[in-house]
């Protein structure tokens, strides 16, 4: 089985964006480099008589009758799970599911987690189509694991217009949430980030029933007078300092530049308040870094250890990364990015819509230049090979598109102010397929460009000397 895990996530309240929208983003990553993804939108489901089984472990649980429309991002090859990972439902509210964390053995020795029960294939698939707010996401979420158990430690971000609330799963059945605060963004990268929770505020935090008692009962506080999540339940250890807090690291490095930190230090915050407001481009930019114009840049001029001393934020593994952006009642934006991030684009998808475009809707386990997937692994494949060549040219395009977005964006939002109904469902339905055909034509266009370009630099040419 090829386990989904090691993903980076970022989350941006509305008075931290620049345009007032909220914002939950994250690199899905897997084990291996090539895993199809698709991107499609689920119809809504009235009257069901259904019960759920995941494919992963064989979890059990009876639907409810009635579900909203929401947009989807499936493994394309479901044989071992859905995997749905992220989308945005009709109500508005998003959910990106999930951030792999690590519980440390004293609290999993005590409540150990259930083989049997919620994992990553299925929390998207038993949640999103079913909550009307985020804060009902998590409500939703907890129940579940109270009547099943979680099979996995994660973190899952849920967001509506209003709130973004982080919750990370650690043991079998203990958890907590918290909302993101308006003026602040997190970022977490496979490691329990939450700190400090207080029990007196549920208004900004929620937690498992008993989580208190669990951790009284079993002495497993460090701290005295205080109940820090992290502490209690996280890890700190060797794999932590290379893999996971080095990424919290560069992106606090990014929003907050003046702020002067270790990259393995095990007490970064999870909460900042950014240095200016965050803009889409500035999520993207996190979400593509690889320790740029540092040492520790594994495509830069550093030392081979410096190189690979850290795992970066974009990697050759990451299958799907997106950015769930609310921005008003009529227009929400999921942007979807395949290939490796840091030489792809993000492309914008309007999620009050039917449909997004059949290049992502369907999509072949093998390669083709039709399906969206496999064009953007073919292009980043291309760069990278010839990266100090190609880089240039690459980042030229990925501008060139980002402006183009921007415009367009803001041109659909405009024309879709006088919509509503089925009329607006279907503008922003034909909007997404114009989106997608714009994209992946720039997208071959660039790499016909390289692959001629290319041609030129193998190393099997010779030429003959005159003077032989």
């Amino acid at each position: 089985m090829q386990k989904h895990s090691a993903c980076s996530s970022i989350m941006v309240g509305k008075k931290a964006a620049m345009d007032g929208s909220t914002y939950i983003a994250r690199n899905e990553d897997n084990y291996v480099a090539i895993y199809p993804k698709k991107f499609y939108v689920e119809p809504a489901v009235s009257g069901q008589d259904k019960t759920y089984k995941s494919f992963y472990n064989d979890l059990t649980e009876k639907l409810p009758a009635n579900g909203y429309r929401y947009t989807t991002s499936p493994d394309a090859n479901t044989t071992e799970g859905l995997y749905e990972e992220d989308g945005i439902n009709e109500k508005d509210v998003a959910m990106s599911a999930t951030e792999s964390v690590y519980g440390n053995e004293k609290v999993l020795g005590y409540d150990p987690l259930v083989p049997e029960g919620v994992a990553e294939d299925s929390i998207t698939t038993l949640v999103l189509p079913y909550v009307d707010s985020a804060r009902a996401g998590v409500k939703r979420l907890g129940e579940l694991i109270a009547k099943y158990g979680s099979a996995e430690s994660n973190g899952v971000q849920f967001s509506d217009h209003d709130e973004i609330w982080y919750m990370e799963i650690a043991t079998g059945h203990q958890w907590v949430a918290i909302r993101i605060p308006d003026d602040c963004y997190a970022f977490a990268a496979n490691q329990i980030g939450i700190e400090e929770i207080d029990f007196s505020n549920s208004d900004n935090y929620m937690w498992s029933d008993g989580i208190r008692e669990f951790v009284e009962e079993h002495d497993l506080n460090p701290d005295e007078g205080k109940f820090n999540f992290r502490h209690i339940f996280g890890t700190d250890t060797k794999t932590d300092h290379h893999y996971n807090t080095p990424r919290v690291w560069f992106a606090q490095k990014y929003l907050n530049p003046s702020t002067k930190q270790d990259p393995e230090s095990p007490e970064l915050p999870f909460l900042r308040k950014p240095e200016h407001k965050i803009s889409v481009e500035d999520i993207q930019y996190v979400l593509k870094s690889h320790y740029n114009e540092t040492q520790f840049d594994p495509l830069g001029s550093g030392s081979e250890d410096d190189k690979k001393r850290y795992r970066s934020i974009s990697l050759s593994r990451t299958a799907n990364s997106h950015i769930l952006q609310l921005k008003n009642d009529k227009l929400s934006v999921e942007w979807k990015c395949f290939g490796i991030p840091s030489f792809t684009p993000f492309v914008p998808f309007f999620t009050n819509a039917n449909d997004t475009d059949e290049t992502y809707r369907d999509i072949s386990d093998s390669m083709n230049l039709k399906d969206a997937y496999w064009i953007y692994e073919a292009l980043s494949m291309v760069v990278e090979t010839h990266y100090a060549e190609f880089i240039e040219e690459d980042l030229d395009y990925q501008k060139e598109l980002s402006q183009w977005a921007r415009e367009k964006v803001d041109t659909v939002e405009d024309e879709s102010k006088s919509l509503s109904g089925t009329e607006l469902i279907g503008y922003l339905t034909k909007q997404n397929h114009e989106i997608a055909t714009y994209y992946n034509d720039k997208a071959k266009a660039l790499l016909g460009k390289l692959v001629t370009e290319g041609a030129e630099l193998s190393k099997l040419t010779f030429k003959m000397d005159p003077n032989l």
